[in-house]
């Protein structure tokens, strides 16, 4: 698969990361990518920016280095009906809106109540990527998440970041393969995320590439390689109405 798009990723402006937008978007450029998003995190998670941030978002070209940049947020969200922690003002002025679950700012629930917080943000006009459902912060029930994204055409991500041993997410690797069985089997698209919080790490998906193989998930339903496809979809809001 020819990988032309990265959209889950992070800069120092996060706080707990270690490039700049330059060095990030120059890296994706040395990748060959075609498209970058930047997904800072919102208020909710401890030393990131400001929401004073992204309201100075249109200062930044949104082409560099032969890159189309998407400048965006990586939401938090915060309850059981799956409210997210930045106000609909803020939401206007991104190009892209990635919400998930933190576990510094969610409480987890039962199954039930874990289910329903993802289904909210599935179904919330504004966001257009939910981010790494499978990794275990809030155990889910995923098969009505998988066709609460088909009928909102929000696209849920597989996260290589979650799959890095490192990471001690232990539920992780059986999740997202939960998560790509069911996407195969209802023909739901997804995006695999790097999560990147370094440069280097931008379009790694390592750890990601053996659960492809294992469930033989099909080509034609990953959106990395396909840019077009991927900016009709997170442009069409109007559907989720």
């Amino acid at each position: 698969m020819n990988i032309l798009l990265d959209v889950h990723t992070h800069t120092v402006a996060s706080g707990h990361a270690f490039s700049s937008l330059q060095e990030m978007v120059h890296t994706a450029s040395e990748k060959h990518l075609q498209i970058l998003g930047v997904t800072e995190h919102t208020p909710g998670i401890p030393g990131t920016c400001h929401p004073i941030y992204f309201r100075n978002l249109h200062v930044v070209p949104r082409k560099m280095y032969g890159i189309e940049l998407l400048l965006g947020a990586e939401l938090n969200i915060i309850d059981y009906m799956g409210n997210i922690d930045l106000e609909e003002l803020y939401l206007q002025m991104l190009d892209i809106k990635i919400a998930g679950i933190h576990s510094l700012c969610y409480t987890p629930g039962n199954i039930e109540e874990n289910t329903s917080a993802m289904i909210g943000a599935i179904s919330n006009p504004y966001i257009d990527i939910i981010s790494h459902p499978g990794d275990g912060t809030a155990t889910l029930l995923f098969e009505p998440v998988v066709l609460a994204s088909k009928k909102y055409g929000t696209l849920l991500e597989i996260n290589n970041s979650s799959l890095n041993p490192v990471r001690h997410k232990t539920e992780a690797r059986k999740n997202n393969i939960e998560i790509l069985q069911l996407c195969k089997k209802y023909e739901v698209p997804v995006i695999l995320g790097s999560d990147a919080h370094i440069s280097f790490d931008i379009a790694n998906y390592e750890n990601i590439y053996p659960l492809l193989q294992e469930t033989e998930f099909p080509q034609e339903l990953i959106i990395n390689d396909k840019p077009e496809t991927f900016k009709k979809r997170i442009n069409v809001t109007s559907q989720k109405l």
